[in-house]
């Protein structure tokens, strides 16, 4: 039977820590040159209706290093639902393909192209979740956190896909996670219920800096406009004022906090330049630690004998 990963939802726990687990044994093996072919022969179909350098880079390389191949179809080759249906898409990628990796505006395509293939999905990113982000940021934090379920994340900013999957990550993790927003900027209502219904530890939303950011063992922030709301930045610029990540939120936090940031940045405005390039920024390997992640996905979702638990 074939498993997506649309959402991380769709993981156990023990399913998310083997895949930490996994990332880290990757990691460890690339960084001491020694190759396994994993899925040799696999091909990967890569749908980008939104640019992206980390997630177009890693997984294309993951692909490569595991023995496989990756196929780049940019925005005008496929125009997912317009110029042909989804399913039909799903089912003719299906012939050819091993896996497919979409990273879209609607999430109701990812949903739609993981219901119709007979190969696994992976959410790439969608407008409502970004569980690679997400997966490959908790790895970030289990390589320094034996237990991650001890620690307190606090996302400074909008509450979009990143925070849906933080949400998600915390339930099934069982850390501690608060938002802090502006008024009308809080997660989706049924994402946020759902987690705490099975959150383990606390699960908090407050438009209080101070508050949010005080003991935090992670802080995190995301640009204040993603792609698809660009009408939207003149308004979320004022809406966002005095929701920065800077030097006094980090000041508030616990000893050793560290930050994090999913990238692209933008220095001045949801994160000062000197903490995005100071002593307390692990951004770099978040972004390294995205290839190890996918890499170990990939080979999960693919089937190869090492990425058993």
């Amino acid at each position: 039977m074939k498993r997506d990963l649309v959402t991380l939802a769709a993981l156990s726990r023990a399913e998310f820590e083997f895949l930490l687990t996994l990332a880290g044994r990757l990691k460890a093996d690339l960084e001491a040159r020694r190759s396994h072919l994993w899925v040799p022969g696999a091909t990967l179909a890569m749908i980008f209706e939104k640019p992206s350098l980390r997630t177009r880079v890693t997984f294309e390389a993951g692909m490569n290093q595991l023995g496989g191949n990756a196929i780049y179809l940019a925005p005008g080759d496929i125009q997912l639902g317009r110029r042909e249906s989804v399913p039909d898409i799903a089912q003719n990628l299906s012939c050819w393909v091993d896996v497919i990796m979409a990273r879209t505006y609607s999430h109701a395509a990812v949903v739609e192209l993981a219901e119709h293939a007979r190969v696994p999905v992976i959410n790439g990113l969608s407008d409502l979740s970004h569980p690679c982000q997400v997966l490959a940021d908790c790895f970030t934090l289990s390589e320094t956190n034996e237990d991650i379920s001890s620690l307190s994340v606090t996302f400074v900013g909008d509450g979009n896909n990143v925070v849906h999957s933080w949400l998600l990550a915390a339930a099934i993790m069982g850390f501690d996670f608060t938002l802090v927003c502006p008024p009308g900027y809080e997660p989706d209502e049924a994402i946020l219920a759902s987690a705490r219904e099975q959150a383990s530890g606390r699960l908090e939303v407050t438009d209080d800096m101070a508050v949010g950011t005080s003991g935090a063992d992670v802080l995190y922030t995301d640009v204040w406009t993603s792609m698809g709301q660009e009408e939207e930045t003149a308004q979320r610029q004022r809406d966002f004022a005095g929701y920065q990540l800077d030097q006094a939120a980090v000041d508030r936090a616990a000893d050793g906090v560290v930050v994090m940031h999913c990238l692209p940045a933008h220095r001045g405005a949801e994160i000062s330049g000197e903490v995005l390039d100071g002593p307390n920024s692990i951004v770099l390997r978040q972004a390294e630690n995205r290839l190890h992640a996918q890499k170990a996905l990939l080979a999960w979702l693919l089937g190869a004998e090492e990425a058993r638990p």
